[in-house]
């Protein structure tokens, strides 16, 4: 009896496995069937004031230290100044719809300075960027010169394409002359600091990474192991340099020199792009692939000024209305479920390699 469960535990272990396994890879098609496709529903953009986030904060601590007593005092002050401010509303909703009806001009008061801001954390596909360009869109249909558009970016750079189109769509503000703020708190390099250096003002924080003016590319080739195994590789092409390196194709001289001339040309594109919207930095100097932070970063004009978003955004909070705009995308339940197991995956590998790098690499 005792070998019976034994083996129909092994049986249950092996089918166990093998729906686990089946379910993973179903997972994982449908994760790579629906990447960098959109929604078909539409999104939404969703406006927060953060001067009240920030005045609520400091209310609940202020409140917080207070003693028993005087809390309750606050509490019926508060009261009663949220019922002179409603009446005080009344009174002024009556007098313009008056004024309206009258036909007198209303007189309007001056308005505050508005700061739009929005977020763009960067992977390699630069996919942040189909939001971004919603974000963009929806400031500037009501964004004028007097007020400003400040985006706090985050990115180690990526495909040249598509950090091309977001660094095109940040040059959209500038057109409409309107203040644009980049504020990097962590990374902004190679694609990263191309969206960076298009800002009227460029801010990072003290450690923050930035530069990387360069251009890579990688490739592995198979092709000596598949002569090893007798396995021919046809690649057939019209034009000379349809193809310059592969993967499975012998590679040659004249193949890599063509491939070396392409990158250079990107590299010289780059280099032009990031000396048009930076014109004080010694483009030469910098355009190396090194990457620069504090300092260093001010000294050689990578950057403008050294101080977290946080503070930047507090600042502005005293003399301005600051605005969150993100755009919302609802997304298929099957897709969200397919993000959901990718994202807890690649949470797990990061966690992984956290760890072997806090074990190799660490300051002080």
């Amino acid at each position: 009896m005792a070998q019976l469960f034994a083996e129909y535990g092994i049986f249950l272990l092996k089918v166990v496995t093998f729906v686990i396994a089946i379910m993973v890879l179903i997972f994982f098609a449908v994760s790579m069937s629906m990447r960098g496709k959109r929604s078909a529903s539409a999104g939404s953009i969703e406006v927060t004031k953060l001067n009240d986030q920030l005045e609520k904060m400091e209310d609940a601590l202020s409140f917080s230290l207070l003693d028993p007593i005087n809390q309750k005092m606050v509490l019926k002050e508060r009261k009663k100044e949220e019922k002179a401010k409603q009446k005080q509303d009344k009174i002024a909703a009556k007098k313009a719809s008056k004024q309206r009806g009258s036909g007198e001009t209303l007189v309007e008061e001056p308005q505050a300075k508005r700061i739009f801001v929005m977020d763009f954390d960067g992977d390699v596909r630069a996919s942040a960027v189909e939001n971004l360009r919603h974000e963009i869109t929806a400031v500037l249909s009501s964004a004028t010169s007097d007020d400003e558009v400040v985006l706090k970016l985050e990115s180690g750079g990526g495909m040249v394409t598509s950090y091309g189109l977001g660094a095109a769509q940040l040059d959209r503000i500038r057109s409409h002359n309107i203040p644009l703020t980049v504020c990097v708190d962590k990374v902004a390099a190679s694609g990263g600091y191309m969206m960076a250096c298009v800002a009227d003002k460029l801010v990072a924080a003290p450690f923050a990474v930035v530069g990387s003016i360069g251009v890579v590319a990688q490739i592995p080739n198979f092709h000596r192991l598949l002569k090893k195994m007798d396995i021919d590789f046809e690649l057939l092409t019209a034009g000379k340099f349809k193809r310059t390196l592969t993967l499975f194709g012998e590679n040659t001289d004249e193949g890599r020199d063509k491939f070396m001339e392409d990158i250079e040309k990107i590299h010289d594109q780059f280099k032009g792009y990031v000396d048009t919207r930076r014109p004080k930095l010694d483009i030469d100097t910098v355009a190396t692939g090194e990457i620069w932070s504090g300092q260093d970063a001010v000294d050689i004009k990578l950057v403008d000024e050294l101080i977290t978003s946080d503070e930047y955004l507090m600042k502005a909070c005293a003399d301005a209305d600051v605005i969150s705009v993100k755009y919302k995308q609802k997304k298929p339940l099957m897709e969200r479920f397919s993000v959901g197991v990718q994202n807890t995956v690649d949470g797990v590998f990061m966690k992984v390699l956290d760890r072997v790098l806090k074990s190799r690499w660490s300051i002080g």
